[in-house]
């Protein structure tokens, strides 16, 4: 069973986003402890740039530890953004490099968070995991009259995108997360009907799902085979979190019932911790979510990972 470590282990241990040119050390934390599927990540232009330069380095590391990245993390949120010409290209030109490292790596898809709210937000804007908050709320939106442009400017941009994914042979999943333009079901479907690709996939997380009242097995029915790879972590439906399985509220026998039902193929990410979830001990989490996940598994024979 290949059971993926997300990145956020190594965003637990080290911020967000971690110091990139730890990548290698990052690389053999997570073999370290047991883990020979792991996410990585690029987390703006800068880190994005550095995982195509060190590239040959990374992959060696990568066979060295016995390791495959399924899924690399191309995080470019002004993806989203109201963007001129020049701007426009240069999210391009860092998303293809990006989908180059990945096809190098041998993976399998690119992930983002979805497209962010179009709201006038500060030049200096930092690049965070959720976006919500007073800081948020107080932000004002394009104008009115302004939206109809965007929406078609932003859909065929994603589809761009999308385009240059396949080109590498790689598929682009959407992650949902709090001040995105597809935070749940209903809205990625409304945007992947706009976009049009079919390579154009969600990310389910469960935690970020369950916090927003999303029914999860309903979401695995009504998307179909547009999720390929879910991030696994429990929640209590109270507060951001991702915790570690049966420490939340989700309905996991439910959950994995369904998950058989619809002949699910694709891939599990154990997705645990953030500075939003307090986790004693982090590797104890992963570890004993590991072992829970076969034990899913093996009562769920039917279930491919």
């Amino acid at each position: 069973m290949d059971i993926c470590c997300a990145y956020l282990y190594i965003i637990s241990r080290y911020g967000y986003p971690p110091p990139i040119e730890h990548t290698v050390g990052h690389i053999r934390e997570m073999a370290a402890l047991g883990f020979s599927s792991i996410e990585l990540e690029g987390i703006g232009k800068k880190n994005i740039e550095y995982l195509f330069k060190h590239k040959n380095t990374i992959k060696e590391s990568l066979e060295e530890c016995g390791c495959t990245v399924p899924i690399l993390c191309i995080v470019l949120p002004q993806l989203g953004s109201d963007l001129d010409a020049a701007g426009q290209a240069e999210c391009l030109e860092l998303f293809e490099m990006g989908c180059e490292t990945a096809q190098f790596f041998g993976t399998e898809g690119v992930l983002d968070n979805g497209p962010l709210l179009p709201l006038q937000y500060p030049a200096n804007m930092a690049v965070m995991r959720h976006y919500s908050g007073s800081e948020i709320d107080s932000l004002r939106p394009l104008s009115a009259v302004r939206w109809e442009h965007y929406w078609g400017t932003l859909t065929d941009r994603y589809r761009l995108v999308c385009a240059l994914a396949a080109r590498y042979g790689l598929d682009y999943h959407l992650h949902p997360c709090e001040g995105s333009l597809t935070p749940s079901t209903d809205s990625f479907l409304f945007f992947a009907e706009a976009v049009g690709a079919s390579n154009l996939m969600f990310n389910l997380d469960t935690s970020n799902q369950f916090l927003i009242r999303e029914n999860l097995p309903l979401s695995l029915i009504r998307l179909g085979n547009r999720v390929k790879y879910i991030h696994i972590s429990d929640n209590t439906g109270q507060k951001a979190g991702h915790l570690p399985p049966g420490s939340g509220n989700i309905n996991w026998e439910i959950f994995f019932s369904v998950l058989r039902e619809v002949g699910f193929s694709g891939r599990l990410a154990i997705d645990v911790g953030g500075a939003e979830t307090e986790i004693g001990d982090l590797d104890a989490a992963y570890l004993g979510t590991a072992q829970w996940l076969r034990q899913q598994w093996s009562s769920n024979v039917g279930l491919l990972v």
